[in-house]
């Protein structure tokens, strides 16, 4: 692929974006000028022709990568049978078949029960239903730099960037945030292992002492790896603390998957890292390969609510279920495996890189959730939100498709089925891209 430094886009691309202008909401976030055409596994064109090294699987939605002919057919002969019958009021086998199928994937062995949604936020949304009404209580603690949803409940538990919030106020009441496992830029400056994972022992000690009562916190709602907020990685012991705080209190764990789950950390879910069950799991993005469908999983013993409690006209869409079905088959079969295997290629390149890059931070890897954190200075950590901004627009203008998140963290999260070839073509276009923003002429 030859190198460019200048931004990819053509004739027919600044039409689209002009159009997009004048139809589409200023509210969404676009990091460069790609206008999409179409897509293989991890390569895509743009709508001049222009051919890149996607990193970013539709913000790791396409877990099998674009169009994969067995994702493909799975669609076509469902929407050959039925496009539409909604679950809420009918039944249809592929909708029972994939409750059945994700319920067993889920760690834990209580039996288990699932409602379907479109998207993850609507699978926060049922989540943070059904702890107040399986509970009786009221309160939820999240974590700052947590990014669950934008709609009111979802956005109420979001804390990763105030622009998110901003104007929107009031929100749900009833929810507390405290500090992640974030060792690197700790709340509380200290160091693991020795401060025995202090930001979760705050929350009984403080929290539970000075600002609300644990007996009226329904849920604790966690990323097992913080995504928006910068591909956090917590440190060993945190997901296990957490889980025994709410054994403690009765409180309910409600583990966020939805960016981490369906096999993009090498395993099926994040939290099987750290061996803890949780008691209500959220799932979408990956779950069918880029056809809208979420899902929440609970523990069968904490869905009381009655019929009318909670629904919807388009969650466990005939044609999303058949498409995640053929995604679960693909990722069982080999991607996940694929997944930890590449994981594991990319922290090696990535470390011999740090070792030479000064704004190379931090590199936290697992599975395919890559984050690469740049700085001005490795003494003070000071974030360096303007080169990072730098290195994925230098990326895009060589091909490679990548976006940040965080203060300062450049992120990738290709397809689980990606090939060593693509891995190593794309991070030398990203150590291209790093050399040049660390020595502007």
């Amino acid at each position: 692929m030859a190198e460019s430094k200048q931004p990819r886009r053509g004739t027919r691309a600044r039409e689209y974006i002009a159009r997009d202008t004048t139809a589409i909401s200023p509210s969404y976030t676009r990091s460069y000028p790609f206008v999409m055409d179409h897509g293989k596994g991890s390569k895509v064109w743009d709508v001049d022709g222009v051919q890149f090294i996607d990193f970013t699987a539709g913000i790791a939605v396409t877990a099998t990568g674009h169009s994969h002919p067995d994702v493909a057919q799975a669609i076509k002969d469902q929407a050959d049978q039925f496009i539409h019958m909604s679950g809420t009021d009918f039944y249809y086998p592929v909708q029972i078949e994939l409750a059945e199928k994700i319920n067993s994937l889920v760690p834990g062995d209580e039996p288990k029960q699932l409602f379907f949604t479109n998207s993850g936020t609507e699978a926060i949304e049922a989540a943070f239903k059904l702890a107040r009404y399986s509970t009786g209580r009221t309160r939820m603690i999240a974590f700052i730099g947590g990014f669950h949803g934008r709609s009111m409940g979802a956005l109420s538990l979001t804390a990763s960037k105030y622009v998110q919030r901003k104007g929107f106020a009031p929100l749900v009441p009833g929810v507390t945030h405290v500090p992640y496992g974030y060792c690197y830029r700790c709340a509380y400056n200290l160091e693991y292992p020795s401060c025995d994972v202090h930001c979760v022992r705050y929350i009984e000690d403080t929290i539970f002492k000075h600002f609300i009562p644990a007996e009226e916190v329904a849920a604790i709602f966690m990323e097992p790896i913080q995504g928006e907020g910068g591909y956090v990685i917590p440190p060993p012991l945190y997901h296990q603390r957490l889980r025994e705080l709410t054994d403690r209190y009765e409180i309910l764990l409600v583990d966020d998957e939805i960016q981490t789950g369906m096999g993009r950390t090498g395993k099926m879910f994040a939290i099987e890292h750290w061996g803890v069950v949780p008691d209500i799991t959220c799932i979408a993005k990956g779950i069918a390969s880029g056809m809208p469908l979420g899902a929440m999983v609970a523990k069968k013993r904490l869905m009381t609510w009655p019929p009318g409690a909670h629904g919807n006209t388009f969650g466990g869409n005939p044609v999303s279920c058949a498409a995640a079905l053929a995604t679960i088959r693909l990722v069982e079969g080999g991607y996940v495996q694929n997944a930890a295997r590449m994981g594991e290629r990319f922290a090696d390149r990535l470390r011999h890189l740090q070792a030479v890059h000064p704004s190379m931070g931090d590199v936290r890897v697992l599975g395919l959730m890559i984050g690469i954190e740049l700085i001005k200075d490795k003494e003070t950590k000071e974030p360096a939100a303007e080169m990072r901004d730098s290195v994925v627009q230098k990326c895009f203008e060589r091909g490679l498709l990548s976006l940040g998140c965080g203060m300062s963290t450049v992120r990738f999260m290709p397809a689980l089925n990606i090939t060593a070839d693509l891995v190593d073509e794309g991070l030398k276009i990203f150590e291209e891209a790093l050399t040049e923003a660390e020595n502007p002429t």
